[in-house]
């Protein structure tokens, strides 16, 4: 990560996941990096998008340990015990939406509330979102997956509103919400994910470059791993 200052440091929230921990491995090789933070259900101390408490009490852990100049949350849900993506509408029902709606977009809404405060001061510095590009409306050409599409459109409006706000105390921050593409994971494994996924690793490194490269102008915004610009 270049552009961060030198001796950076950097927390990846969703590290027991695929993308989330080769994020957090690839940048505890950088010799720029000073420390990161891997954090995820069992870590110390755990993050669980379902118990907003505990998102809370994680930030205010690591407040004194900062600046922190890279926060990545890299957590999300397609299919869970509530049930998979559904193509029809006939398929909705409101235990799935509510599930969807609680780790794809409320959990989240609380990490962008308590993180957002320890990004560096008069530095530059990023926190990224993992979206999805089925969240983009103006993309949406083949329906279904209503809750998945509707959790992360959501997100995405949440990192809009949220980096308006943290721009007014800190001009030089990035924010933005990333499409990471289909990964060989556990979130596209009932999708033929190990076929057609890329390894988590070339996802990994896509998004840091990818953010390494982006400016104050381009918070806010919404990104594919190959730098393609996506519409809300």
């Amino acid at each position: 990560m270049q552009s961060l200052p030198t001796a950076y440091r950097a927390i990846v929230i969703g590290a027991s996941g695929a993308i989330g921990g080769a994020m957090a491995a690839q940048l505890s090789t950088d010799p720029r990096c000073a420390e990161v933070c891997a954090l995820s259900r069992r870590s110390d101390p755990a993050v669980d998008l379902d118990a907003g408490h505990s998102i809370a009490s994680a930030a205010q852990a690591l407040a004194h340990r900062g600046p922190w100049h890279l926060i990545v949350l890299a957590t999300g849900m397609l299919c869970g015990p509530t049930g998979g993506p559904e193509k029809r509408l006939a398929d909705l029902n409101a235990a799935h939406l509510a599930a969807s709606f609680a780790t794809n977009t409320i959990g989240p809404a609380l990490v962008l509330a308590h993180f957002a405060p320890l990004l560096a001061r008069g530095e530059r510095s990023l926190f990224a979102v993992l979206s999805a590009k089925v969240g983009s409306i103006g993309d949406n050409r083949l329906g279904g997956w209503y809750s998945y599409r509707a959790s992360k459109a959501a997100l995405n409006m949440l990192l809009k509103t949220a980096s308006i706000e943290v721009a007014r105390t800190r001009p030089q921050a990035v924010l933005a919400a990333l499409h990471p593409g289909t990964v060989d994971s556990a979130l596209s494994a009932p999708f033929r994910g190990a076929q057609i996924g890329r390894p988590p690793a070339e996802a990994a490194h896509d998004l840091l470059v990818l953010l390494d490269g982006l400016q104050p102008e381009d918070s806010g915004g919404f990104w594919a791993y190959d730098g393609q610009r996506l519409p809300w």
